[in-house]
């Protein structure tokens, strides 16, 4: 059974800083890279960041030298630092395995971040 459930949303300040968190069931960090998506109000869910099993990383242009994902593979659990947030970044933040280029078809709650300017 899929499990992905994120935390570590909330209300920030334009320039401020979150690190959210993902817990997901073993049977999907043993298996695939990570990442975290989101989705803002009238657009698209897109991807903000991967990692592979061993540590490579991958950033969407927008959020590059901003936010840092890393994966604890010992505890199944998937975070985004985010620093230097702008309210472009508000959206829902949802994590989820990366294959290629899908993901898989269920989806977490998700966590909503808001940033105010």
């Amino acid at each position: 059974q899929v499990q992905l459930v994120e935390s570590g949303g909330g209300l920030v300040q334009a320039g401020g800083s979150l690190r959210l968190s993902c817990a997901a069931s073993g049977s999907i960090f043993s298996i695939y890279a990570m990442g975290w998506y989101r989705q803002a109000p009238g657009k698209q869910r897109g991807l903000v960041a991967s990692i592979t099993k061993s540590g490579i990383t991958n950033y969407a242009d927008s959020v590059k030298g901003r936010f840092t994902i890393t994966r604890d593979n010992a505890k199944n659990t998937l975070y985004l630092q985010m620093n230097s947030l702008n309210p472009e970044n508000t959206a829902v933040y949802y994590c989820n395995a990366r294959i290629g280029t899908l993901s898989l078809p269920d989806w977490g709650q998700g966590t909503q971040v808001t940033v105010s300017s």
